[in-house]
């Protein structure tokens, strides 16, 4: 379980001081777990779950139930994988990987606004 916490670190970039000090959870505990490889409790699960919006079942095994999937609806699954799997538009998928909620919010009302005026629709 620690090593599945240890990759959430890597893949979020971020630091086991950063979520301490972000959750408040004691630096001491985290090293504590590191070290002796022990469960944690589940208070502590359902932090770092809900810090990194996993499910505690993710963090306890490295992988999702089927009702846990990030992506419920199939037709919305698929078309996310094709927009990955299309290099021109895998750029969104770079691009919004370290955006901030704010940069995603001005990207969207961009894309909107396009769509509009493409559409006949734009209201100056």
């Amino acid at each position: 379980m620690y090593d599945i916490f240890e990759q959430l670190l890597q893949s979020y970039g971020i630091t086991a001081y950063k979520f301490c000090k972000e959750t408040g959870i004691s630096q001491s505990t985290i090293s504590t777990w590191k070290k002796k490889r022990n469960i944690i409790s589940g208070e502590i699960a359902q932090t770092i779950a809900s810090y990194f919006n996993i499910s505690v079942d993710y963090l306890m095994t490295g992988k999702e139930k089927e009702a846990d999937k990030y992506y419920i609806n199939e037709e919305t699954a698929e078309m996310a994988q094709t927009l990955f799997e299309n290099k021109p538009l895998r750029v969104l998928f770079d691009a919004a990987k370290d955006a901030t909620p704010e940069d995603l919010e001005t990207t969207y009302n961009m894309l909107m606004a396009l769509k509009k005026k493409e559409r006949g629709n734009n209201v100056d």
